[in-house]
Formats: C-alpha cells, sequence, structure tokens
C-alpha cells in the first residue's frame, strides 16, 4: 500500500520502451541478449519482448511521441513503464508532488504518464503478473513470434542516469521528492584524464536503484561524451541481473554483444582480496569480469561497449552484496577511457 515511505505505492518495474532511426539493430541486439519476440501492440507498432522479469518494448512508429524522441536523441530509451498499486492514484499522487503531467494525446500508450529525465516518459502500470498484465489485453500474438534461448538474465537491477553538471541534486530530488527514493551512496570517482561523481538512489519498495552521473572536470569525460551525442540527459545504462554470470556470458559468446576490455593486471591481486569467490577463476578472466565485495559478499560486474547510440548494457550478479562495484570504479574507468580513445573522444 502507498505510504509516507512509498507515496505512490511503487512496486518496480514493468517496461523499458526502446525507440530508434534503425530497429532493425535493435532487433538483433535484443536477440543476441536472448529476448524472445512475442506480440506486437494491438494498434500501435511496437513489438513485445520479454526474458523472464524483464520486459522491453520497441516502438517502431514513425509518429508520435517515441518517434519523435529518436529523431531529437538518436537510439533512445523513451519511456519506462513502473509497477504501482493503483495507476490513476500514482499519477493524481506525483502530480500532487510536483511532477509535469503528461497529455494522453502526446504520448503512444494508453496509460497514465509523467515526464522523467530528458523528458522522457514514466508511465504508471496496475496490471502486472503473470494471469492479468498489458501484454494479454493490449498486444496480440504475432503469427511469427522469435523465440530464443535465455541467457539467464533476470530482472533489471538498475538503471543510470546521466545529466548536466549542476544538475545531479534537482534530478536526485525529483526522485526523493516525488517517489519517495533514498539515497544509498555517493561518489567521487576518477580515471586518468576523467572524472565524475554519482549519487545513487533506492526505490521506496527495494527493488530497484537510480545512480546519477554528473561529468567533473574537462568535456570529453564519459558523461559530456553521452550528453554530446544523445543530445541532452537521459539513461545511460541498464544492468540486468543474473544468477550465474559465467553462463550468461557463456552463452552470449559469438553474438554481436561486445564488453569492454579489463587489463590483465587486475587479475594479479583481486582473488587475493576476495578469496571467497568460487566461480571459476579462469572464465572469470577469459571473460574479464569485474568482482568487487567485502566480508559479508560480492558481486561480479561486466559491461558491453556502446550499443544504442551512447546507451550500453552492465550485467551483474549479486551474492550478498548490494554495492555498486565500487572497488572496480578505477579499472572501469581506465577501460572506457582506452574505448574513448580507440574511437578518437581522448
Amino acid at each position: 500500500m502507498a505510504s509516507e515511505q512509498n507515496p505512490l505505492g511503487l512496486l518496480g518495474i514493468e517496461f523499458t520502451e526502446f525507440a530508434s532511426p534503425d530497429s532493425d539493430f535493435m532487433h538483433k541486439v535484443f536477440i543476441d541478449f536472448g529476448f524472445s519476440l512475442l506480440k506486437k501492440a494491438k494498434n500501435k507498432d511496437i513489438l513485445y519482448y520479454k526474458q523472464n522479469d524483464i520486459n522491453f518494448l520497441l516502438n517502431k512508429g514513425r509518429e508520435g511521441f517515441s518517434a519523435e524522441f529518436a529523431k531529437s536523441h538518436g537510439p533512445a530509451i523513451c519511456s519506462m513503464g513502473w509497477r504501482v498499486e493503483d495507476a490513476q492514484f500514482a499519477f493524481d499522487t506525483a502530480v500532487e508532488r510536483g511532477a509535469k503531467p503528461a497529455e494522453p494525446a502526446g504520448t503512444d500508450m494508453p496509460y497514465p504518464a509523467i515526464y522523467g529525465i530528458g523528458d522522457s516518459l514514466i508511465y504508471f502500470i496496475d496490471t502486472f503478473g503473470a494471469d492479468n498484465n498489458i501484454y494479454a489485453t493490449d498486444f496480440e500474438d504475432l503469427d511469427e513470434p522469435v523465440i530464443t534461448q535465455e541467457k539467464g538474465f533476470m530482472e533489471v537491477d538498475h538503471l543510470t542516469n546521466n545529466v548536466y553538471k549542476g544538475t545531479m541534486e534537482h534530478w536526485a530530488n525529483f526522485y526523493k521528492n516525488i517517489f519517495g527514493f533514498t539515497e544509498v551512496r555517493y561518489f567521487d570517482i576518477s580515471g586518468v584524464q576523467t572524472a565524475l561523481v554519482s549519487y545513487a538512489l533506492r526505490s521506496p519498495d527495494g527493488s530497484f536503484c537510480i545512480p546519477i552521473n554528473e561529468g567533473k572536470g574537462n568535456d570529453k569525460n564519459q558523461i559530456d561524451e553521452y550528453l554530446n551525442e544523445y543530445n541532452g540527459p537521459g539513461v545511460q545504462h541498464l544492468a540486468f541481473r543474473t544468477r550465474d554470470i559465467v553462463a550468461s556470458l557463456d552463452a552470449m559468446e559469438g553474438t554481436s554483444i561486445e564488453c569492454l576490455d579489463i587489463i590483465p593486471e587486475y587479475y594479479d591481486t583481486i582473488f587475493d582480496k576476495l578469496p571467497q569467490v568460487t566461480e571459476d577463476r579462469e572464465r572469470i578472466k577469459h571473460h574479464q569480469i569485474l568482482v568487487d565485495g567485502d566480508e559479508s559478499g560480492y558481486l561480479l560486474q561486466i559491461f558491453t561497449k556502446n550499443l544504442f547510440g551512447p546507451i550500453f548494457i552492465e550485467i551483474i550478479q549479486r551474492k550478498n552484496n548490494l554495492g555498486f562495484g565500487e572497488g572496480n570504479f578505477k579499472a572501469l574507468f581506465e577501460s572506457i577511457e582506452r574505448d574513448q580513445m580507440r574511437r578518437g573522444v581522448l
């Protein structure tokens, strides 16, 4: 139920909607990640992909909100659907708490919505689950669905926002004041040539997090590169949670998905720092997986190279650890800088 701590009755993420001038490429990437294409919206050119509790919508429409969003941003995450107990109540309460409402005529789907990061949309969805959901009522089966072998991705662990310098607090307050998100951690991260600060928030129901990144120092850092290419703030990456990252990456070998490289020296000491790691260490090295943790637990994570414009995917496995891989920030940052150098950004 909605409460002082969870004023909108937020219950998690229902879907992520993508739009792109090249929807065929996005389709291929979704398939390579192990998503199955199952349905199409009844009255719109919107495709529905699924893997466990991750739902993707690919909007192929040439008119409407998503099409205009893609014209402005290129390949984009143009909206998300967030689960709530009562969609109309959540919408009304969000507007009362300062959110900007989206007019129904200006959206592509028939659900109450407000404007979020970078004028993307957040839809409120109150029909979800196995027996009663929007895909059963508002979508229809495809004559030729594309059924794909899953890669073990269970749910969206977190989604990261990139924002302009000086606006991180504004967006943190947006999530805190309207939805009831709470602060988890604050980071100040530096590589060799670039830096950023990050403010991580957790949803009031505890189901997902939103770190907010702001560039620091020169304008060639990864955040400003994103903002320039994306033409504004938005979702930088989604993190897929898996129960077995090695098996997931084994299953992805031979696909189009490329991950950032980690210098071999990283593995000289990491297992001395974290001797409790039980996964095959040679497979961890083979896939260049990052490892972080403490005495209570650890996590394993890896990041793809940019996939859709400046947007990428993180894959994460948690073993009694709720962190974000703080111990890996330096190695990750240097890996991103090497990728920027290869692409001529630095």
